[in-house]
Parts: C-alpha cells; sequence; structure tokens
C-alpha cells in the first residue's frame, strides 16, 4: 500500500482523520455561536454588538477624494404651553470608514434560529404620541384612544401647512375623548430639554409612537438646517428620555425615501441605504442608526418603521393624493412631474394605522420594517383613477422632474407580514374612492382661494386652502 512521505500512516487514513477534525471544528463553531449569542442576550450591559444589517453605513465615515457627490406628523416651534380642551447596495465608491469607526460585519454573530413573532402585549398602555395634531399621528391616536389606551399628544402646530387642518384634527381627538386623564395634549417642540422632561417626569408613558418629523423631500434641499433639528436632534431627545425612564418600545417613523435610486423592484429592508438622495432622507437614515445605537448602549426596543406614500382622510396638502384630488375636483390645473411613468407604492391610512399599532404592541429589540401596500401605481394611472372617482377631466401641465424625486418606489411588506402580522388591505382604487368621498363631504361647496403653483409644499405658503368641516370620515 502506497505511502505519503515515508508516513506509516495510509493515505486514505490521513483524509478521513483530516475531515473528521474539519467536522468537529465547524461543530464547535457552531455551538461558540450559540453560546455566544445566549451570553449576549444574558449581559445586555457588555460591549457586545449585536447583528445589524446595514453596518456599512455607520456614521463613522470620512471622504477620500475632494469632490462631493416621503409622511409623518409636523411639528416643531419654541412654544411649551400644555392644552387641554380649549385649544383645539452599494457603498459610496467616494466613502470609505474613519479609524473610529466599528467594523460590525466582522465580529456579528448570525442568529441560528428562524425568529418568530413577539406575541403582542395586550394590556393598557399609556402612550406618547409625537406629533399627534398631523396626519399619521392624529389617526394613530384616534385609534389607541377607541380601543382603550391613554395617549400623551405633543405636537408644535407649526405652519408647514394649513394649520387649521391641524386644529381640526385635535378638535376631533378632544370631542372622542373629552376626559383629560385619557387624553394629554401638549404644544411645543420636542427639542425643547425642559418641556420634554416634565412630560416624561408627570406622564410617565411606557411607550413611545413617535410620529413627529420635518417632513418633505423638495424643501429639505431648500432648508436642510430645519430638518436636522427636528428630525435627527428631535429623535435623539426623545431616545435620550426614553432610555432614562425605562420605555418598554420606542416606534418611530422613517420614510421609503432612505432607498434613494435603488433599482430593485421592491425595496427590502435587507438593502443597502447608504446614498440618500435628499437631506430628508439622510435624516430618516439617521434617525435608524440613532435607535440601534440606544438599543445597543441601553437595551431600549426601538422599532423604524418605513413609510409608503401614505393617503386618505385628513391628509396632508402638500402630498399628491390630496393635491389631485382637490385640484382636478375644482378644474384647478394640476402639476404632473416628468412623464408620468413614475411609479408610488401608495397605502392607505388605515392599513398604515394598523401596522404602526402592531409594531408599538411587539416590543422587538431592534427592527425596521417597511409599511406599504406592497404593489406600485404609476402616475399616469393614479391621475386616471382621481377623474374617474371625481367625474372630471384633469387639466395637466408637465413639468421635469423634481431633485431629490426616486422614480419608483414599492415596499418588500414580507418582513412585516412574518413579525407583525402585517398585511395592507385595501387597494389603491378603493383608498381612492374613500378619499374622494371624504373630501367631498368635508369640502364640498366651499370656494377656494388657492394658487395652484405654490401649496403647502414648503416652497412657499399657499393661502389657507379651506374652512375645514369636522368631519370623521366613515
Amino acid at each position: 500500500m502506497p505511502m505519503h512521505g515515508g508516513s506509516l500512516v495510509p493515505v486514505f487514513v490521513r483524509i478521513f482523520l483530516s475531515r473528521a477534525i474539519l467536522l468537529l471544528s465547524h461543530r464547535f463553531q457552531v455551538e461558540l455561536a450559540v453560546s455566544f449569542r445566549r451570553r449576549r442576550n444574558t449581559f445586555t450591559q457588555q460591549q457586545i454588538i449585536m447583528k445589524f444589517p446595514h453596518a456599512s453605513s455607520m456614521p463613522a465615515l470620512s471622504h477620500v477624494s475632494d469632490s462631493d457627490d416621503d409622511n409623518s406628523s409636523s411639528y416643531a416651534s419654541n412654544t411649551s404651553n400644555a392644552d387641554s380642551t380649549s385649544n383645539t447596495d452599494n457603498a459610496s465608491s467616494n466613502m470609505h470608514r474613519s479609524t473610529t469607526a466599528l467594523e460590525l460585519t466582522e465580529i456579528a454573530v448570525a442568529d441560528p434560529q428562524v425568529e418568530t413573532a413577539i406575541p403582542p402585549h395586550t394590556d393598557h398602555k399609556k402612550v406618547l404620541v409625537t406629533g399627534g395634531a398631523g396626519f399619521i399621528g392624529s389617526h394613530v391616536a384616534q385609534f389607541l384612544l377607541a380601543r382603550g389606551d391613554d395617549v400623551v399628544i405633543i405636537d408644535e402646530v407649526n405652519d408647514y401647512y394649513d394649520v387649521h387642518i391641524k386644529e381640526t384634527n385635535l378638535a376631533l381627538l378632544r370631542a372622542s375623548c373629552p376626559d383629560q386623564n385619557r387624553l394629554q395634549i401638549y404644544r411645543g417642540d420636542i427639542c425643547d430639554e425642559n418641556l420634554m422632561e416634565r412630560i416624561f417626569e408627570e406622564e410617565r408613558p411606557a411607550w413611545v409612537c413617535h410620529m413627529a418629523a420635518r417632513a418633505g423631500v423638495r424643501p429639505s434641499i431648500q432648508d436642510p438646517f430645519v430638518y436636522i433639528h427636528s428630525n435627527i436632534t428631535g429623535t435623539t431627545r426623545l431616545m435620550e428620555l426614553s432610555a432614562k425612564y425605562k420605555v418598554q418600545n420606542f416606534v418611530f417613523a422613517s420614510s421609503s425615501s432612505v432607498y434613494g435610486g435603488s433599482k430593485s423592484t421592491f425595496f427590502s429592508e435587507d438593502e443597502s441605504v447608504d446614498n440618500p438622495v435628499s437631506p430628508y432622507a439622510a435624516t430618516k437614515k439617521a434617525c435608524e442608526l440613532l435607535a440601534y445605537t440606544y438599543h445597543n448602549l441601553y437595551n431600549l426596543n426601538c422599532t423604524a418603521l418605513r413609510f409608503f406614500t401614505v393617503y386618505g382622510p385628513r391628509g396632508r396638502p402638500d402630498m399628491a393624493p390630496f393635491k389631485f384630488i382637490d385640484r382636478v375636483s375644482r378644474g384647478v390645473e394640476i402639476q404632473q412631474f416628468g412623464d408620468g411613468s413614475s411609479s408610488r407604492d401608495y397605502t392607505y391610512i388605515d392599513d398604515i394605522v394598523d401596522g404602526v399599532v402592531r409594531a408599538v404592541d411587539r416590543p422587538h429589540p431592534y427592527e425596521v420594517f417597511n409599511l406599504g401596500k406592497g404593489s406600485g401605481t404609476s402616475l399616469k394611472d393614479f391621475i386616471d383613477l382621481v377623474q374617474t372617482h371625481t367625474c372630471r377631466d384633469a387639466k395637466i401641465k408637465v413639468l421635469p422632474d423634481q431633485p431629490g424625486d426616486v422614480q419608483y418606489t414599492c415596499a418588500d411588506v414580507s418582513k412585516a407580514d412574518k413579525m407583525l402580522g402585517y398585511k395592507s388591505k385595501v387597494s389603491f382604487e378603493e383608498g381612492i374612492r374613500r378619499t374622494v368621498a371624504w373630501y367631498n363631504q368635508a369640502y364640498a361647496k366651499h370656494e377656494l382661494d388657492v394658487c395652484p403653483e405654490r401649496q403647502a409644499n414648503g416652497m412657499g405658503r399657499a393661502p389657507s386652502m379651506v374652512d375645514l368641516v369636522a368631519q370623521q370620515s366613515n
């Protein structure tokens, strides 16, 4: 029998022993990974890094060349009066990590088990809802109150769009819940350190639903500093207080804008989102990174929700669904940016509220979820549906594509389906039908003074649009 290098051990025995050692080594590595994971969950205060899917976008970045390359509710001022019922995948080629950056992917340990959905917390809650006067925030607050939870609202009620709409939202909430023990409304900026400390100290909310933000892609290009203040500073303030006061779950609004110019058919949470194309998107990505940091440092449960173009009754007047329904209904010219082929995943407000509440009820350690319909609608088809349900022909002015806008958004919602039980239920056509019906009730028979080219989009203030009738949608 042939020997190898004069060895007394046959070749096949040596091969067998080599493979056995490799198998044992692999098994040891798996067992070590499981042990490491258990220790990580036990010793939460140690500097042990959990898996983070976008490690390549850690904030410690620096340039290597000299050249430089929506849907939340609104808030932000310096007033701070508490209100009762009277006041109604490729990293950028010109970026690299600095020496202070931590290469998380090199030490992260993959979870060998398939994640299962966290069972919902079904007991009574006291929830702080930021941006509660705005579109999404007011709907979320309304749902929480209706199911029996207590709600604390903080909103600045700024003039990003018609303040009367926000006041009407607050009036509707107060009318639905006159009991101030169940609904407290504060007016002020979430960046106001003293105000926010007082709210957390006096109200002691155990759950935070952070819907407040400075919204809008195009105006963020004009004035990025207000977005840094409202979105990044405000969110950091809230997470700092949430960690201090042992909040059980911190859920906040991110945006599909973080996907930038992604070429994917469906935008997935696993995609790298390291190349935002607007300051607004950059602030939302920064908030996701900060949330991971606060979870890692203080074990704060954080969930980021990437909303995909939310519309419906009481919707923001700067958003296309409201603008198109309003203008086509009145025979006013609408603006079509581009050739009509751009597509959005328009998501009806009831579906978004369902997703938000499911996230609030399920305190995941740190997760990012898409909330959308899961299918896109082209701008041309969108305008056709508005014409159908308003029974009016649209007067269309075609304009070039706008800087900062993305051409296509469509959510992969499989993760939210699996871990939250989220599924959108309202088709876009049905959603437009419901929104038109609400518009006809709330705005019918009013003579409106509106400048079609300058409507509440942050690029110039429009005249007050309407005397909004305080009606809830069916």
